[in-house]
């Protein structure tokens, strides 16, 4: 089976078994390039998010956070003429994978404190701190063989209770959480890969920097001797980064993400591929005799027949993605109005108006039309008192 036709979880198998291979005997190709694949997949289907805990992550989906150690252990056994950047590439993979095991609060908080405090530790903080790891990896190794093993009991007990043989001393079937007990294995095998990659990033600095002395040291006795030889080493440099960015283009680019839960259920079962196109297209849950489901009811007799097996809750019309979208859509919508709304009361539009101009002059000419007219109205008052023109109240009137 291709690599490209392979689910996640298959693919990750694969790449586990070569890694345990290839930590024994030397580097792989194959290896690399399975698990570069993973964290692709990984990366498309979003399984991952920053304001994410342990708690927070399902037990299948916990084992893909070592992706990142197992590259970092086989990009440094690649034998290459260029040591260095070798070393730098495994030591970026493990950065990568502390810093995502420390915002996922796996990583010890002894150690978060000495990297913080950096070079300033003395040299019995860094004996009693390397002490407490060698412990911690030592613990973390027994757990996993004490799980190993009663898992291998729990499997001799079911074949012994299958062919009803008595079952040894010792061999009871454990009532422990299957679920749990996965869950356990794979928090403790990322304690022992954290311990590990510590004492590896550590081991590749000093590497490196070892490495920079000879060769500064071999271009200070060489002088001009090394001249024709630094620029070969420049040429074969951009050379070589020129084609690392080629081949990893389509990993430093961010992938689009999936963003459909079903679709993602499908490529993580092995039923879709990642690269198949998706449209958030779910067709509701036909009910009623097969006869009728995707037919087209002409009389009324069909319509009443095809109501008989029905839910009694309505039938929801779009999926959970497409209402999200939905949702998103509205809500940006909203956000472009508000941004209008207010650049608008911002702005200084009814200072530079004309037309504003001339309708504060006309209602200046209002104005003084009406207090003309209401001056004109108390003098007429004046001259004519009231009930002046009334004969009825005059006498013998």
């Amino acid at each position: 089976m291709k690599t490209e036709d392979m689910p996640l979880p298959s693919l990750f198998d694969q790449a586990s078994k070569i890694h345990v291979k290839a930590t024994e005997s030397g580097s792989s190709d194959q290896g690399i390039e399975s698990l570069e694949k993973c964290e692709e997949m990984i990366s498309k289907l979003g399984l991952f998010s920053s304001n994410e805990t342990k708690e927070d992550i399902s037990t299948t989906n916990l084992k893909y956070i070592l992706v990142p150690f197992y590259l970092a252990e086989l990009a440094e056994k690649i034998p290459q003429d260029d040591r260095i950047q070798i070393l730098k590439a495994s030591q970026a993979k493990l950065k990568e994978f502390l810093t995502f095991c420390e915002a996922m609060e796996l990583v010890p908080e002894e150690e978060l404190q000495a990297s913080s405090l950096g070079a300033s530790n003395t040299f019995v903080d860094r004996r009693a701190l390397k002490i407490a790891r060698y412990k911690r990896q030592r613990a973390a190794e027994a757990r996993l063989e004490e799980i190993k093993e009663r898992k291998e009991r729990r499997g001799r007990s079911t074949k012994a209770a299958a062919v009803s043989t008595p079952v040894e001393a010792g061999e009871e079937d454990v009532l422990d959480d299957d679920g749990e007990e996965e869950r356990e294995a794979w928090i403790t095998t990322i304690s022992l890969a954290i311990c590990k990659a510590i004492d590896l990033l550590e081991m590749l600095k000093k590497e490196e920097e070892m490495l920079l002395a000879v060769k500064e040291r071999q271009l200070k006795e060489g002088g001009e001797a090394f001249s024709q030889t630094i620029l070969d080493e420049r040429a074969k440099k951009a050379e070589n980064w020129h084609r690392d960015a080629a081949v990893k283009a389509r990993y430093t680019q961010p992938a689009q993400p999936i963003t459909c839960a079903t679709f993602a259920q499908d490529v993580l079962e092995g039923r879709a591929k990642v690269s198949q196109a998706h449209d958030h297209k779910h067709v509701p849950v036909a009910f009623g005799p097969a006869s009728l489901v995707g037919g087209s009811l002409t009389s009324e007799r069909e319509r009443m027949r095809a109501q008989v097996f029905q839910p009694g809750h309505r039938l929801p019309t779009m999926s959970i993605e497409e209402a999200g979208l939905k949702e998103m859509e509205i809500m940006n919508k909203w956000q472009e109005r508000n941004a209008e709304l207010m650049e608008e009361a911002n702005s200084a539009w009814y200072k530079d108006n004309p037309k504003s101009k001339l309708s504060e002059e006309d209602d200046d000419e209002d104005d003084d039309a009406a207090v003309q007219k209401a001056r004109a109205w108390d003098d007429w008052k004046d001259d004519h008192p009231r009930g002046a023109g009334n004969k009825k109240l005059t006498p013998c009137g």
